[in-house]
């Protein structure tokens, strides 16, 4: 479980396909206060994935590697990941973790396409594109997660959702590098994935495709 909070910003280094379809993704990360083991859990632009491997690099950055499955290159931006880009990371949440975002679970639901940028004096609003299924889970003022990142939606319209960046927000985190055209990950609210479940399974509502 995570709570949208982005802690820290990498790089990826290097993704390598292996023999089963899936990658070993290698990124560098500032250093937390204590180094990552294997076995831990963390959110990569807001999919959870596990940590393989974990070294030092000098005094000041981690290595981490991770194994991802072809499904999930399938399903979320992981598949387009090179290189140098930047992402979103956070640690799992702990009984002592402040929640000053919303409860995250790491599953992706969906990719977004941006559709707009529209910049404003302190703020940047995000225009974003989702498949109905997803739509029907965001409302307004309700949270949502966009790479890992905990949001309040601003306003949505159909298939059409916003959101607004603050300055604090682009600043420590990668969605200053999102322009039109680029697809994001999206996670509804849990709560609201719960109650359509539920609706769905007692046939108040069609079922949703998974």
């Amino acid at each position: 479980m995570f709570t949208g909070l982005v802690q820290a910003v990498g790089r990826v280094e290097a993704c390598q396909e292996n023999s089963d379809g899936g990658v070993r993704l290698d990124l560098t990360t500032p250093a937390w206060a204590d180094r990552p083991s294997p076995g831990d859990s963390i959110a990569i632009d807001g999919c959870c994935l596990t940590v393989v491997d974990s070294t030092a690099v000098g005094e000041d950055q981690f290595r981490l590697s991770f194994d991802v499955v072809q499904q999930t290159l399938q399903k979320t931006t992981l598949g387009g990941f090179g290189p140098g880009r930047r992402v979103n990371l956070e640690r799992a949440a702990t009984p002592e973790t402040l929640l000053g975002g919303h409860l995250v679970q790491g599953h992706v639901d969906s990719l977004a396409e941006v559709v707009q940028v529209q910049e404003s004096p302190g703020n940047v609003r995000l225009h974003l594109r989702v498949v109905a299924d997803v739509a029907e889970l965001i409302v307004p003022q309700g949270s949502i997660t966009i790479d890992g990142v905990s949001l309040t939606v601003a306003d949505v319209a159909g298939d059409r959702f916003q959101v607004a960046l603050i300055p604090k927000t682009l600043e420590w985190t990668n969605l200053s590098d999102r322009s039109v055209g680029d697809r994001v990950n999206i996670e509804s609210d849990i709560l609201l994935r719960s109650v359509r479940q539920l609706m769905a399974a007692r046939g108040i509502l069609p079922a949703v495709d998974s």
